[in-house]
């Protein structure tokens, strides 16, 4: 299983981080757009990722990547 951070993005220089530094994927979203669905969310390029795509797909198809950023929505 790959290793993922998600940064959810406050604002200027402002930001929720989780997951271990050197993830295999690295993803940012503003908390403006935390509310839609991630899968949703890439498509219209309000999620970024860096690093494997692989691994980006299988946070999205899973779910992984619409709980944590939920659980970093209700930290912010």
């Amino acid at each position: 299983m790959s290793t993922v951070q998600y940064r959810l993005q406050l604002g200027k220089k402002q930001e929720i981080v989780e997951g271990p530094d050197g993830a295999d994927v690295v993803v940012f979203i503003d908390t403006k757009d935390a509310d839609l669905d991630p899968s949703v969310a890439y498509m219209l390029g309000k999620l970024k990722a860096e690093g494997s795509t692989g691994a980006l797909i299988d946070e999205l198809r899973s779910g992984r990547a619409a709980s944590a950023i939920s659980k970093l929505r209700k930290n912010a």
